[in-house]
């Protein structure tokens, strides 16, 4: 389902807008099974390694079809940005979730209905399917992602945090904004007493019957925190690019050729591979090596642009000699590393995120408002 290079995501993209994508908006909701996701992209592996951009997605789509008729595609397509701007706004919320991920992580080691559940055992059919599809596909269809959520924390009422980190040990577009945000929204936290309850009767009718013993816990109360996120401004402002200088990459921004920085000459520019050593959430070995893979495909494509380019491991950041910037790696494992790792360094912004993020203060009924605003600056 996901090669990892860039032609085959281009082919899946160009496949999907010209066969598909007029339907997406009556069909997305349905899990037809792994062998059947005609009626969505699937491409968010992509899109989340920066392998695609989504103004290269949202520009292709709309020269096919109207705004008005992919609407809600478009809105799929930048909930991810949506979703990072808004934890860059209350980065406390992800250094939080790491710190009580560790404490719940310990408690729950040799829980049993935590190994249940993690191994696929808990004889809820529809559940155990799941998680037997993630392993082997590393992808989930984004409703069937809720239903998962909700039924881990409210029937086998586990914590969010042990499922979060699931998700991101097992999805090839797993990131740690989309993810986290996610799992906290299910459970009420994230919009404050608002929680999703998943059910039998729209499990049923969303996946076409194809689960019977689905016995839920569809009458509990949300998940309360007492901890609230105030906004911390932030200028994602750019310093002044000189030429002939390093450009680190890190694995959520692999289409160089494409992105705004293209137009800086720069002298090298360094790939960065984060393995499982340095990382505080431990990904599965196939993850691991999709992302390993695109960036070998990443470092074959700037090397066509004749530009100096190679792969190294995070630990060797600090070994790097010249003047570098870093493209920004937004909230995560890899900004972690810096912050606590370098003492010297500049980050530099993709346009899109430093136009976008400024309409992340708010839930994202708001921010669907400035969309047709950034369609317009960008495409």
């Amino acid at each position: 389902m996901f090669e990892p290079n860039r032609d085959f995501a281009c082919k899946k993209l160009i496949n999907f807008i010209n066969n598909n994508l007029s339907e997406y908006s009556k069909l997305r909701n349905f899990d037809f099974g792994p062998d059947q996701r005609r009626n969505i992209s699937c491409l968010s592996p992509y899109i989340t390694h920066g392998v695609l951009s989504e103004i290269e997605v949202m520009s292709l789509s709309l020269k096919k079809h109207s705004f008005v008729k992919i609407e809600k595609f478009i809105q799929e397509v930048l909930w991810r940005v949506y979703w990072k701007g808004w934890l860059e706004l209350r980065s406390s919320v992800w250094s939080d979730y790491i710190i009580n991920l560790k404490i719940i992580r310990e408690e729950y080691e040799d829980d049993p209905k935590y190994l249940e559940a993690i191994e696929g055992k808990t004889n809820i059919e529809c559940f155990d399917q799941w998680v037997k599809e993630l392993k082997t596909y590393n992808y989930l269809h984004n409703h069937t992602r809720m239903w998962f959520a909700s039924i881990w924390i409210f029937t086998l009422d586990l914590p969010w945090q042990l499922g979060a980190e699931f998700f991101l040990k097992y999805l090839y577009d797993g990131d740690a904004a989309s993810n986290t945000l996610g799992w906290r929204w299910v459970a009420g936290i994230q919009t404050q007493g608002k929680h999703y309850l998943a059910s039998e009767w729209n499990i049923k009718k969303f996946t076409n019957n194809r689960f019977q013993n689905i016995k839920l816990n569809e009458n509990v109360p949300p998940k309360v925190s007492e901890k609230t996120y105030p906004i911390i401004k932030k200028d994602f402002v750019n310093p002044v690019i000189e030429n002939d200088k390093t450009l680190v990459i890190f694995e959520n921004n692999l289409s160089f050729e494409i992105a705004d920085l293209k137009k800086y000459k720069f002298n090298k520019i360094v790939l960065i591979n984060n393995p499982n050593k340095f990382r505080q959430i431990k990904l599965s070995d196939k993850v691991i090596k999709f992302k390993t893979d695109l960036l070998n495909d990443q470092l074959e494509r700037i090397r066509t642009l004749s530009i100096d380019c190679e792969i190294l491991t995070i630990d060797k950041l600090k070994d790097i000699k010249d003047d570098y910037y870093i493209l920004y790696p937004s909230i995560g494992e890899n900004l972690d590393y810096i912050l606590s790792e370098l003492s010297d360094y500049k980050f530099l912004y993709r346009e899109l995120d430093q136009f976008s993020w400024s309409f992340c203060n708010k839930g994202f009924f708001n921010f669907k408002g400035y969309i047709p605003k950034i369609i317009t600056k960008f495409i």
